[in-house]
């Protein structure tokens, strides 16, 4: 009896027909503005990405350029100094030497100095000597002069046994 009833039941439907399925999708259809919104705004950052990518190409190029004149530029400049160096190196090398020449010449001077110094001494020595007794020895060579004349006459036959002579002094006041 219950497979009679499920039998019965299953026929009765056959005979309706099913309803229809609920609406969910249109057909496809291309949609314009809302689509095209959208792209152009990607084209656009598809454009700004491309216009960006240009400059930074162009920048990098530029960089690349100065940082190649920079590196040029300091290659030069330290070999320019290098060669600086070198040539201030060996000035001062030269005047070092002319330096240690001089100071030598200066030492050979100052011993030459200080014998030239000695021997002025001695010198001055045997003047102050010879200043000192110079009146002295003017007297003495007055009396000797005065006593070969004397004697001179007294060889030529002059008598001078009776002639008192006045003697001469030289004194000093």
């Amino acid at each position: 009896t219950v497979f009679a009833q499920v039998s019965l039941h299953t026929q009765q439907e056959d005979k309706a027909a099913p309803p229809p399925p609920p609406a969910t999708w249109d057909a496809y259809a291309k949609k314009s503005e809302e689509n095209t919104g959208v792209i152009s705004m990607i084209d656009l950052l598809i454009a700004d990405l491309d216009k960006e990518m240009t400059e930074a190409t162009t920048e990098e190029k530029n960089s690349q350029k100065d940082y190649e004149e920079l590196m040029a530029d300091s290659a030069e400049k330290r070999t320019t100094d290098t060669k600086n160096l070198a040539d201030k190196t060996a000035a001062k090398a030269d005047l070092e030497a002319d330096l240690v020449e001089s100071e030598a010449e200066l030492k050979a001077g100052q011993k030459e100095l200080m014998a030239t110094l000695k021997y002025i001494q001695s010198l001055h020595s045997e003047c102050d000597w010879l200043v000192k007794y110079f009146d002295v020895r003017k007297e003495a060579r007055t009396g000797e002069i005065d006593s070969l004349v004397k004697a001179k006459a007294v060889l030529s036959g002059a008598d001078y046994s009776l002639l008192q002579t006045s003697r001469r002094g030289y004194l000093r006041h």
